[in-house]
């Protein structure tokens, strides 16, 4: 593979370097700051002492999780170990959670740091959980620009927290 050095472009990456979303309008940040009567409406599944779990509103595939630390921050750098750990121990859990619920053959685990990088939250670091089965990708996304989802947001909020509330990892689910 060629490379073509142009460093004079460092000017325009550095100058359109974006600032991270400010709390005010991030949805993650609203819904830790909710009232426990609205955690179904916001997605949110469980409210632990350091983070959070939200199911993503748009999800690539059925148990599509978010799991963000409580506070609003963009980068591994601004977090304490507690903040940037406590996200990822949560993430164990509901791996082990999702495989015993829905039976997937693997998952993509990750976090998307900068609107470059796929973030669409770029201010609040969080991680994407996504349950995938062998053959789980067809022809709707490519020719019919659609994905198909096989659960209600609804039906697995009410299934996710029904399996939470039995499990001694997530007490105080709401």
């Amino acid at each position: 593979m060629d490379r073509i050095w142009a460093p004079w472009r460092a000017q325009y990456i550095l100058a359109s370097a974006g600032k991270p979303a400010p709390v005010d309008s991030c949805f993650i940040c609203a819904a830790e700051r909710s009232d426990r009567s609205s955690d179904r409406e916001n997605l949110l599944v469980h409210r632990g002492e350091q983070a959070l779990v939200l199911l993503n509103r748009y999800p690539y595939n059925n148990g599509h999780l978010l799991v963000a630390p409580r506070v609003h921050k963009a980068s591994p750098g601004d977090c304490t170990i507690e903040e940037w750990t406590a996200p990822l121990a949560l993430v164990k859990s509901l791996v082990d959670v999702l495989s015993g619920m829905l039976g997937p053959h693997g998952f993509n685990v990750g976090l998307n740091l900068g609107r470059s990088a796929g973030a669409g939250l770029p201010g609040h670091l969080h991680w994407h959980i996504v349950p995938r089965w062998d053959g789980d990708t067809n022809f709707m996304p490519v020719l019919g620009d659609a994905k198909v989802i096989v659960e209600s947001l609804d039906a697995f909020y009410d299934r996710l927290i029904e399996r939470l509330s039995s499990s001694p990892s997530f007490t105080g689910s709401p």
